[in-house]
């Protein structure tokens, strides 16, 4: 098992986040988010740390840049059971992060538009997020990711019966779930780029 000390939230659908912080809040866990996430979280009164504060670096880029950053990753892919990790982690000041919780912008719905322009497709395409994902879901053996509000639930109860951990094969299941979102995701973006002729582009 593998218990959860601190989460990275990040979402574009908020739907259960308020709910689903309180009761992270409530087993100890340190929560770290972003932007529109953050202020939602705090605004319900519970405790969130920013994640400029974690990296040292600020938002920037009109929110581009955000979560792609060593501090954060390191915090993502390290594996615990490895000491040279371990040591690696401590030399660079970087703390473990055993949740993600990250949904996409919504690219599908913004192409779906009649009126929509290439640029407004083009800042649609979410980068740090299933970067997020990904390194979350490659490492499933120490960190649970969830990229479905409708999961909460599932990975609360499973923390609460756990004294804060969840199964292996819970992780696994989460794991595989992104990976087939994330193959959506891409897949979504490429049949809309291929419908643009290039050499109409100014």
């Amino acid at each position: 098992m593998s218990k959860i000390t601190r989460a990275l939230i990040s979402l574009t659908d908020k739907t259960g986040v308020r709910e689903f912080a309180k009761e992270l809040h409530s087993m100890g866990v340190e929560i770290v988010s972003t932007g529109g996430t953050a202020r939602t979280i705090r605004d319900a009164g519970i405790p969130v740390r920013d994640v400029s504060d974690l990296t040292g670096f600020p938002e920037m880029m009109d929110g581009r840049v955000k979560t792609l950053h060593p501090k954060v990753h390191g915090g993502i892919l390290n594996i615990r059971s490895n000491p040279a990790h371990q040591a690696q982690m401590a030399e660079n000041g970087i703390v473990p992060i055993d949740l993600v919780a990250v949904n996409l912008y919504a690219f599908e719905k913004t192409v779906a538009r009649k009126d929509v322009t290439l640029e407004e497709a083009i800042e649609n395409i979410d980068i740090g997020g299933p970067t997020l994902l990904r390194a979350s879901a490659k490492n499933f053996r120490d960190v649970t990711v969830i990229a479905d509000p409708a999961d909460y639930e599932k990975v609360l109860a499973e923390m609460k019966a756990n004294g804060g951990e969840t199964t292996l094969a819970t992780r696994f299941t989460l794991a595989r779930k992104v990976f087939a979102l994330t193959s959506a995701y891409d897949r979504a973006i490429t049949t809309y780029l291929m419908e643009i002729d290039p050499t109409h582009l100014t």
